[in-house]
């Protein structure tokens, strides 16, 4: 049995794991880097490592390599940019720093990329070879598997999925466009929305909140859940009708908010995509959770290290 390190850096946590390859996990932390430097989240990088090396020292394993997920544009081991998060992550070489400093092969992909992978290899998606899988939270992300491969474009600088256009004149976009599907399907989106119809302080709103409104029938929770389906199903249909996947994932804290919310999805992705294209193509809530990012990590050390 292999074993491997997956790291999956967030915007408030770095997440960390000691993975068997039959994705198994068999210790995993959290560390903290809210408001950190560069310096200071790779320091705390380095320390997730060593919390990782101590404990398959205790399980008397030895790690095969290391895998990173991180926010931005990856490639060739860098990430290049993009992370808008994170103070300072660009042109940040994490292959080669952890290499270096622990002599281990080191394999680093974007976070909605690695997510994927975990769900692909261990979790909603196993045994499929075409899957798109979305990640609905704070913004969208996204990953594209064809053939059995993870598609990234080239240098792999596409599959940014919240960014595909509704509107060409719409709301503007963290990313500096007009009329994505980030500003009006994400999670964010949902509660700003719910905010201005129900009158209540954004502040005090998260997803589960407006979940639990919708429920209850409440009037306010209900369009906002029907808008925020909707659209998310406009542009998944984009995603079937391009790539005629065999399943559609849908992860993020909010795709756990119970079948209803993908049976929602599911619904008006069908209703607005080419029925062809949709003929193989199931709609499904990721089963990972949190643990995907570190799980789709590892696996980049199963895939590339032959030992």
């Amino acid at each position: 049995m292999r074993y491997a390190a997956g790291i999956d850096v967030g915007g408030t946590f770095v997440k960390l794991a000691l993975v068997s390859e039959d994705g198994n996990i068999l210790f995993e932390d959290k560390l903290d880097i809210s408001k950190a430097t560069r310096e200071e989240i790779l320091n705390t990088i380095d320390l997730a490592i060593i919390k990782i090396n101590i404990e398959a020292n205790l399980f008397d394993v030895q790690i095969s390599g290391i895998g990173i997920g991180s926010p931005g544009i990856v490639f060739e081991g860098v990430v290049l940019g993009g992370a808008d998060n994170l103070n300072g992550w660009s042109n940040v070489p994490l292959a080669d720093i952890f290499t270096e400093k622990f002599g281990l092969p080191v394999y680093v992909d974007n976070d909605a990329n690695v997510m994927g992978i975990g769900e692909v290899v261990y979790g909603a998606a196993q045994n499929c070879t075409d899957v798109i899988f979305l990640t609905v939270g704070t913004g969208i992300g996204g990953a594209i598997f064809m053939n059995g491969q993870l598609y990234g474009g080239y240098k792999n600088r596409g599959t940014e999925l919240g960014h595909i256009v509704l509107y060409h004149d719409g709301i503007d976009c963290n990313c500096g466009g007009r009329g994505c599907l980030e500003p009006y399907a994400s999670t964010s989106a949902l509660i700003r929305q719910y905010a201005k119809l129900s009158g209540k302080d954004e502040e005090t709103i998260d997803g589960r909140y407006i979940v639990e409104r919708f429920k209850e029938g409440e009037s306010s929770a209900v369009k906002c859940m029907q808008d925020h389906t909707d659209y998310l199903g406009h542009g998944i249909a984009s995603f079937v009708n391009t790539f005629a996947p065999q399943k559609v994932v849908i992860g993020g804290g909010i795709s756990e908010a119970g079948q209803f919310y993908i049976d929602m999805i599911s619904e008006s992705t069908f209703r607005y995509a080419m029925k062809d294209c949709a003929a193989n193509t199931e709609v499904v809530g990721a089963i990972l959770g949190n643990k995907a990012g570190c799980l789709g990590a590892a696996s980049l050390v199963f895939k590339n290290v032959i030992n």
